[in-house]
């Protein structure tokens, strides 16, 4: 009888990071998430990884998703401690923090990619569709507009709409693909110079599909 053997997926350190590529990066990323909606998920020993990456961190990809709690990141892409970077905003758009971040994550500590991760049925992107105004909400839902101006459709121009919600879910994403590189000249250098690539994905809530836009 033969026994089987299980193997734990180890962490990441700098010598990996650095034979990384980009799109071997997003490969990673992609076949996780299959793993992910097959309930295939690799198996971790996670005291050790937080061991292991106590002295240092080398991420692979840095990841600007929503606040959704459904959108577990490291979960739907099936990684591990001291895999991802994370930055989580409702509604997955950038501001000056964010850039800042991503371009720690990628010109100071190594990650190949930048994925901005929208998802199925967003709440925020439903209050921006609905022009809802309460707080500091009001403020943080102007990031969304543009993407609610750019959505064409037959019907309703509101929440009640799937299909105008799920229009302004990915025009989200694809805007702000589009600022990050016209704000961060530190990232498009990078990108021109295949250092990097800057994707963007919209997850499915009823499925776990990731699909790149």
């Amino acid at each position: 009888m033969f026994k089987k053997i299980i193997m734990i997926k180890d962490i990441i350190n700098k010598e990996k990071q650095d034979k990384l590529t980009p799109s071997a990066v997003l490969n990673d990323l992609m076949d996780g998430n299959k793993r992910y909606m097959e309930n295939k998920m690799h198996p971790r020993d996670y005291a050790s990884q937080i061991s292991k990456t106590s002295g240092g961190q080398w991420p692979k990809a840095v990841v600007l998703g929503c606040i959704d709690s459904r959108v577990v990141v490291e979960t739907v892409f099936d990684q591990g401690v001291g895999d991802l970077f994370v930055a989580r905003v409702a509604g997955n758009f950038e501001n000056v923090d964010i850039l800042g971040s991503l371009e720690y994550s990628c010109k100071v500590a190594g990650s190949k990619l930048v994925m901005v991760l929208g998802h199925e049925s967003c709440g925020a992107v439903k209050a921006a569709c609905d022009h809802v105004e309460l707080g500091n909400i009001t403020q943080m839902l102007n990031n969304i507009k543009p993407a609610v101006e750019a959505t064409e459709t037959k019907g309703e121009r509101n929440s009640e709409n799937a299909d105008f919600v799920a229009g302004v879910v990915e025009n989200n994403v694809k805007l702000t693909l589009k600022r990050i590189r016209e704000k961060s000249p530190i990232l498009k250098e990078m990108e021109d110079n295949g250092e990097i690539d800057i994707v963007g994905g919209i997850y499915s809530i009823s499925t776990g599909k990731v699909t790149l836009i």
